[in-house]
């Protein structure tokens, strides 16, 4: 094996990037498992679907107040300092990073693809992918022109909603009658769902194809691309600072951690409020009620990233207990999805539409601990896990070793 094909070793990674990981990987299911339980409509709209009121109102609100694109948010700027992590090592050797970054994005765009159209439709690889071929331009930019151009392009899709809100007086009727439709289906368009998902795979996936393409495709361009490539750059930003590898001081993380969460929950319970003072209708929910958790959202994922330094630091089991799971947050990601699915899906227990969101919770939780044991399981017989070998081998262009050596 040439020197060009040496991945990054056990002892070269950086432990708080790890915990960081795990923690966002866990996080994400909060809300992912409402679009593998419930119809699509759902997940804009509590309203759409299943009971609100009570445990069931109380679980949306607490999921969308602590983890709605607030881990996603974690997840873009962690790819943003992974693309600094391993173009800096690779020039730091006398090698071009080009051809490198290029094939793990190539190939985490192809294992998007199929996760998506075979699996699931909320696939989030393939935006990461897309948007990491841009973002590799700006890996040498200093930090203060980073974090200005990231924040810029995250905020186009404000000024997307904002227009978007603006213009529905114009819209042809057929077009707002979709839009509504799609917003609070009928009973004959759930029903349709239902039957789709309870149902087997092959009907799943002729379902699927089109929400795929959606996804991105149209979705991508008017919020995923914008939303995760301006916060790849802001993670490049933030780790070129020290900031992503727990090197600032405590003093640093705690007043990050107080305005981001003294910014962002505000945001978002107003939101809330205004949100549930509209009756969450389509006209006012869809566009303009959605921009304050959009915007509350990257406070409080900087409020989770000082949080997660300050316990990194700390270097207690909150960092053993995480940092395997963030190692292995690809094969878990796409765990989630294989176990979800299952669950849910008519070609397995068919449980689709059956759960409120009370249930949804405990099963998140049961999750939560099959992984965090699994991962550590793993970990202690294999260098890495089988999804990240998968496109390590890929991506370097041969087969890895996986099976720790005795002397290991």
């Amino acid at each position: 094996m040439s020197r060009e094909f040496v991945p990054t070793t056990e002892a070269e990674r950086i432990v708080s990037l790890d915990v960081l990981r795990g923690f966002a990987i866990l996080g994400v299911l909060v809300m992912n498992i409402q679009s593998f339980s419930m119809i699509g409509a759902a997940y804009m709209n509590p309203t759409a679907y299943g009971d609100f009121t009570g445990i069931h109102r109380l679980v949306w609100t607490l999921s969308h107040l602590f983890a709605d694109q607030k881990f996603l948010s974690i997840f873009s700027m962690l790819f943003g300092a992974g693309i600094v992590l391993l173009t800096a090592r690779r020039e730091a050797a006398g090698l071009s990073p080009a051809s490198l970054h290029y094939r793990r994005s190539f190939w985490l765009l192809v294992i998007g693809l199929a996760h998506g159209m075979l699996l699931w439709y909320g696939d989030i690889l393939v935006t990461y992918a897309l948007c990491a071929f841009v973002a590799y331009l700006f890996r040498k930019v200093r930090p203060v022109p980073l974090t200005i151009v990231g924040a810029i392009i995250f905020l186009v899709p404000v000024g997307l909603f904002s227009f978007f809100g603006w213009s529905m007086q114009y819209w042809p009727p057929e077009a707002a009658q979709q839009s509504m439709a799609n917003w609070l289906p009928g009973a004959e368009e759930i029903a349709s769902d239902l039957a789709v998902y309870r149902g087997g795979w092959l009907g799943q996936m002729v379902d699927r194809l089109p929400l795929v393409a959606k996804h991105n495709t149209f979705l991508f361009l008017v919020f995923q691309g914008w939303r995760a490539g301006g916060l790849m750059l802001v993670g490049m930003a933030l780790y070129k600072w020290g900031v992503l590898a727990a090197r600032r001081s405590r003093r640093f993380y705690a007043i990050l951690a107080a305005a981001g969460f003294g910014i962002g929950f505000p945001l978002i319970l107003a939101g809330i409020a205004r949100n549930s003072a509209a009756g969450w209708s389509f006209e006012y929910s869809m566009f303009s009620g959605s921009r304050y958790n959009y915007v509350g959202s990257l406070g409080v994922a900087l409020g989770y990233v000082a949080v997660v330094m300050l316990l990194s630091m700390a270097a207690g089991r909150f960092t053993r207990v995480l940092a395997p799971v963030g190692r292995m947050a690809f094969t878990n990601y796409l765990m989630q999805t294989v176990i979800c699915t299952t669950i849910f899906y008519g070609h397995g227990f068919g449980r689709y539409g059956y759960v409120e969101r009370g249930g949804q919770i405990l099963i998140v939780f049961a999750v939560w601990v099959f992984q965090i044991w699994f991962s550590g399981f793993w970990l202690r017989r294999f260098r890495i896990g089988p999804a990240e070998w998968l496109w390590r081998s890929l991506s370097y262009g041969g087969l890895q070793p996986m099976r720790r050596t005795a002397a290991e």
